[in-house]
């Protein structure tokens, strides 16, 4: 048995909170919501992001950070990527070299361009050498709690270190395969939700499965290309954390990406769209993060750009779809 501390109560941070509850961890939930907090602790249940299941004993929550953190052994990072470095100097004075740092977000920083391990080091490396490992693969939180057999990844660069995280939260129906692939396994869990966007314009569009299947298929080609050029492996791209992450997010109702696109594709406007959801869409910044990056590299990215044009320069959806489909013409692997 662990202690656990899981920093986000969102819908996943609160299903991993479940599942780890169920293996016998003791948990400590921290979200900033103090309604959120008073719902676990009082009815066992977020009302808020995941009111489907009943959340265990073993689990109680808090808004105090520090509190959250005392006696922790692994630590998950769930708050989205945007917030996560400002979360982690507010979690510093309680962090130590012991402890495994464990991200569940799926983005990139927007000013730096950084990915959350990168964003771990920056803001830990010079105090001690942090343990990372990334969590990340085709997962909706409702399913995961509901029972459904889900399979995920645990990549991190001490392979020890993914083998605890692999070990202590495998159980029952989440099934926790590793690999040390950090950058891969992170790049993938964030292109794909860009490529979700665009996956549900398509739909919103009224395009059929045609479009979708050659939406994902081009898409990972982007993906990959991107991941590469940054030291990535291709068999992580084509594995849970890249095609698997990519098809469930591209396809699945539940998806929150797949949600603004479809909208988006109806004619609403992003900002209408995003007024009206609890849990944030990582896809809207994680566009202009990857824009920025695949610019920089010099990667050729043209779904990304011509969301980032949807999304930032107000460019109707068919519009892009047409641009896409009036590129140059060339061979698959080119």
């Amino acid at each position: 048995m662990k202690s656990v501390a899981i920093m986000g109560a969102g819908s996943w941070g609160t299903a991993l909170a479940v599942m780890a509850g169920r293996a016998g961890h003791e948990v400590r939930l921290w979200s900033r919501n103090a309604e959120v907090v008073a719902s676990v602790n009082a009815r066992h249940v977020n009302d808020f992001y995941l009111a489907s299941c009943l959340i265990p004993d073993k689990v109680r929550a808090t808004t105090v950070v520090g509190e959250v953190l005392v006696g922790a052994e692994l630590v998950i990072l769930a708050a989205p990527s945007h917030a996560t470095r400002d979360l982690l100097r507010k979690m510093l004075p309680a962090l130590h070299a012991e402890m495994i740092l464990i991200s569940a977000s799926k983005g990139i920083e927007n000013e730096s361009g950084m990915r959350i391990s990168e964003i771990v080091i920056d803001e830990l490396g010079k105090i001690f050498p942090p343990r990372f490992v990334c969590l990340s693969g085709p997962s909706f939180a409702s399913e995961v709690v509901a029972g459904h057999p889900t399979a995920i990844v645990a990549a991190g660069v001490s392979e020890s270190d993914s083998a605890v995280v692999q070990q202590e939260f495998s159980f029952d129906n989440l099934r926790i395969y590793r690999n040390r692939d950090v950058v891969g396994t992170e790049i993938g869990g964030a292109v794909k939700n860009v490529m979700a966007i665009a996956a549900g314009m398509v739909a919103g569009l009224g395009f059929g499965s045609n479009s979708v299947a050659a939406l994902i298929t081009r898409g990972l080609a982007e993906m990959t290309r991107f991941a590469l050029a940054q030291g990535a492996r291709i068999e992580t791209l084509m594995g849970l954390a890249g095609l698997g992450d990519l098809v469930l997010t591209c396809t699945g109702s539940l998806s929150r990406n797949r949600f603004v696109g479809e909208e988006l594709g109806k004619g609403r406007a992003l900002g209408d769209i995003l007024s009206d959801m609890r849990e944030v869409a990582e896809g809207v910044r994680t566009t202009h993060s990857v824009k920025q990056l695949s610019a920089r590299l010099g990667i050729e990215m043209p779904v990304v750009n011509e969301i980032h044009r949807v999304l930032y320069e107000g460019k109707p959806a068919m519009e892009a779809a047409r641009d896409l489909m009036a590129r140059p013409l060339r061979g698959e692997p080119d």
